[in-house]
């Protein structure tokens, strides 16, 4: 989904370039830093920051701006909440470009579509599960985990070949055969690795999930 900045025309790119901007300077304005004063928490953020700069970086591709990774929005947006999350994905994506993966003029494209639109998804999921049912835990692990982790890849998969249908990159249909169904595929593979780690923390680390509380899904 890194899509390098040669190959979108600049009326596209800078326009997300200042919309990136003003989402990533709303995170940091309003985001809830002191969490991050919790014992181990501002560790396991920047971990996960740093992790998925390394998982970013292993991705497969059959074309430029064709390639596949893993995300992790989904996973971060539950641990971190939507702004903290955020902030790890621009620290993650900005380790990728410094790298050389995809240059500085697309820097902000693939903010919104790696970062912004799967954390934004993920949050706004887990607002409408929240506040319409029950507060139990199968509910949290496979909708707000599973279920939203697979959504927001496919999401992503529907705006990146949106971005370069309107690029004129690669026709329509030929990214509607060759590289859109494969999202599918990767949503499964978020989904259920989302899945696994969201579990393994509500059993044996609940307090590295900030949108889990042991009063409410476990004690009633």
């Amino acid at each position: 989904m890194n899509i390098p900045d040669l190959l979108l025309p600049s009326w596209l790119l800078w326009p997300t370039n200042l919309l990136a901007l003003l989402l990533l300077g709303e995170g940091l304005l309003r985001a809830p830093w002191q969490r991050l004063g919790r014992a181990g928490f501002q560790h396991l953020w920047l971990a996960g920051g740093v992790g998925l700069m390394l998982l970013w970086s292993l991705k497969t591709g059959i074309k430029p701006g064709l390639n596949f990774h893993l995300l992790g929005a989904t996973l971060l947006t539950l641990m971190f909440g939507a702004r903290l999350a955020m902030v790890a994905l621009a620290v993650a994506l900005l380790g990728v470009t410094l790298n050389g993966a995809d240059g500085w003029a697309s820097l902000g494209m693939n903010f919104l579509l790696m970062a912004a639109l799967p954390v934004l998804f993920s949050h706004g999921l887990y607002r409408q599960v929240h506040c319409k049912l029950p507060n139990h835990v199968f509910i949290y692990i496979f909708l707000d985990a599973f279920i939203a982790a697979g959504l927001a890849m496919c999401l992503c998969g529907l705006a990146a070949t949106a971005v370069l249908v309107m690029g004129e990159v690669y026709p329509a249909t030929y990214l509607g055969s060759n590289y859109l169904p494969y999202f599918i595929l990767r949503g499964w593979s978020e989904a259920l690795l989302t899945g696994m780690a969201v579990t393994l923390m509500v059993v044996f680390r609940p307090e590295w999930l900030s949108t889990f509380d042991d009063r409410q899904y476990l004690k009633g």
